[in-house]
């Protein structure tokens, strides 16, 4: 099956309507038929916000956080569509992807 993946990228800890942002994104996206999500926390990355890595006990909650969904190209259109609604601002990528299931036929 061809589908969308789509990786926002945020800071660790960051919130929007007083919820943890890769929460608020998960409930946004099963509400539009979005199967599934994944919230990764880096180790270290740059960016607009300079370099973080995860050696310093300071740098706890600020490290860079991804949220990824893979759905189809509609679902993931009234995805950003929904969080552009909501005012947010989030630096993302897409890329097309094919969905398999191992030991099928």
């Amino acid at each position: 099956m061809q589908a969308i993946c789509i990786r926002f990228f945020a800071e660790e800890g960051s919130k929007h309507a007083h919820r943890l942002l890769h929460e608020w994104l998960f409930e946004q996206a099963r509400e539009l038929g979005i199967p599934g999500g994944t919230a990764y926390r880096a180790a270290a990355g740059y960016g607009r916000h300079g370099m973080q890595q995860d050696t310093f006990f300071e740098l706890a909650g600020k490290l860079p956080e991804s949220i990824e969904f893979v759905a189809d190209e509609s679902r993931i259109a009234a995805l950003l569509a929904r969080i552009s609604a909501a005012g947010l601002k989030l630096v993302y990528v897409t890329h097309p992807v094919h969905i398999g299931l191992t030991g099928g036929d």
